[in-house]
């Protein structure tokens, strides 16, 4: 009920609960039985283990031909932030920087694991609450919540996976951590990132790592860039840039040491991402912006990644993470995720799950119906899903045919559209088992 609430735009659990006795389908699946503000609220903040229904689901997802992540695919890694102007003292609650709004706004910071598939699919994975330690360098840091997820993530999928992340997230022993776990990773370069360009000594063949900056690969590569055309993602791959990484190994007196090695990097120059969008720009920022500046020239940015052998295929991925900056646009717009004042922590993860849930069954509906689409401008877009088809008008009635009570309910002509999904997923009957056995439970024939 409250996932059905969610995508029906309830502000509240007691609108909720308005909704569950005015819906006239929900009326007659519930068969008389009310829905009250003070039974959701109990069920939202018992002490369930919602970390533990978000993992069944994964695992139910991974179950699935169409869901599941295979090799080639990719991970979202981002956070965002959700504003709770109430309930001062929760230690879940710190203060952030909003940086659209310019300001310091009261709530949590969630990081965030998305699942984007090369057959299209993309859902939620996980996400952890990030606290702000009183004491600066203190307690788990988001590195350390990533590295939760996506290790959490590998009790399901064995396969190697691709990590996009923006530039918040470059450091190299995290980027260790994922290679040290079949990860790839692919990032957008900031302007203080060291880099180097392998060259041959002509005079006596040796090789030398020349330092140069982010800034200087994207001007030299800019006047290609243009050359290409003025729409659509330019880019150019340049060869032998490597960064240094951090290794651990004995020296002679046998202590552990930390070294560094020249790892080789793939370096892709692109320019019209569309995740540089003014719609599309990262919420937040850290503390300290000066050492997060993006290398920029006229809006071409260095993109990163492991993986030097396929540039192009980095770069790929790279664009497919602004979807997660859609997601969580979508999220607070359509299905309420700044809606959750409760001053109770269990209460907001369950929010937070079952809304996970919530996007998981839109997006894969949304995926369903654009099946066969040849071009964006056709397919149905997140909103279109939302309104035109779970928000649909409907008329609910009960009938009898051949002496048999069935259910019958009849849509708006703006749902004729989405008749493919009809056409899979209608159930054939609806059970009633409220307060009964599933056995004992009375079934009826579900017409449209």
């Amino acid at each position: 009920m409250y996932v059905i609430g969610l995508i029906a735009q309830c502000s509240s659990v007691s609108k909720i609960a308005e909704l569950a006795g005015k819906d006239a389908l929900l009326n007659v699946m519930f068969r008389g039985i009310k829905i009250t503000q003070s039974t959701l609220s109990r069920f939202l903040t018992a002490s369930y283990n919602w970390s533990f229904f978000g993992q069944k689901r994964i695992e139910r997802l991974q179950g699935e031909q169409d869901t599941r992540l295979q090799e080639g695919d990719s991970i979202n890694l981002d956070d965002t932030q959700v504003v709770h102007p109430y309930g001062k003292k929760l230690s879940f609650l710190c203060w952030l920087y909003d940086h659209s709004l310019k300001i310091h706004v009261w709530g949590m910071n969630l990081v965030v694991l998305q699942a984007v598939l090369r057959n299209g699919i993309e859902y939620p994975l996980s996400y952890m609450i990030w606290r702000k330690p009183e004491v600066k360098g203190e307690g788990p840091t988001k590195y350390d919540l990533a590295r939760e997820m996506l290790l959490q993530l590998r009790k399901f999928v064995t396969c190697r996976l691709w990590v996009a992340m923006d530039r918040w997230y470059l450091c190299k022993d995290f980027f260790n951590f994922l290679t040290d776990n079949s990860f790839d990773w692919v990032t957008k370069a900031k302007r203080n990132t060291a880099l180097y360009r392998k060259e041959i000594e002509s005079w006596s063949g040796r090789e030398r790592y020349v330092p140069v900056s982010p800034l200087m690969i994207i001007k030299e590569l800019f006047f290609q860039l243009t050359s290409q055309g003025k729409s659509g993602i330019a880019s150019v791959s340049i060869p032998n840039i490597y960064i240094k990484m951090p290794y651990e190994t004995i020296n002679k007196k046998g202590r552990k040491v930390i070294k560094q090695r020249y790892t080789p990097i793939a370096a892709v120059v692109a320019i019209r991402l569309k995740e540089d969008q003014k719609e599309y720009e990262e919420k937040i920022i850290p503390d300290d912006p000066t050492t997060e500046q993006p290398a920029k020239y006229r809006g071409a940015y260095l993109i990163i990644s492991n993986r030097f052998d396929v540039p192009k295929e980095a770069l790929s991925v790279y664009v497919k993470r602004w979807r997660i900056e859609v997601f969580f646009r979508a999220a607070k717009q359509e299905l309420g995720m700044n809606n959750c004042h409760s001053i109770t922590e269990g209460h907001h993860h369950a929010h937070f799950e079952l809304l996970f849930a919530a996007e998981t069954l839109v997006s894969y509906a949304k995926w369903q119906a654009n099946q066969g689409k040849t071009s964006v401008e056709e397919g149905f877009t997140h909103g279109e899903m939302v309104h035109s088809l779970f928000h649909t008008r409907c008329e609910v009635r009960l009938k009898t045919k051949k002496g048999i009570q069935q259910v019958c309910v009849n849509f708006d002509t703006t749902v004729r559209k989405f008749a493919r999904l009809f056409n899979l997923f209608w159930p054939k009957e609806v059970r009633m088992f409220f307060g009964i056995s599933f056995t004992a439970s009375q079934t009826f024939p579900l017409c449209a």
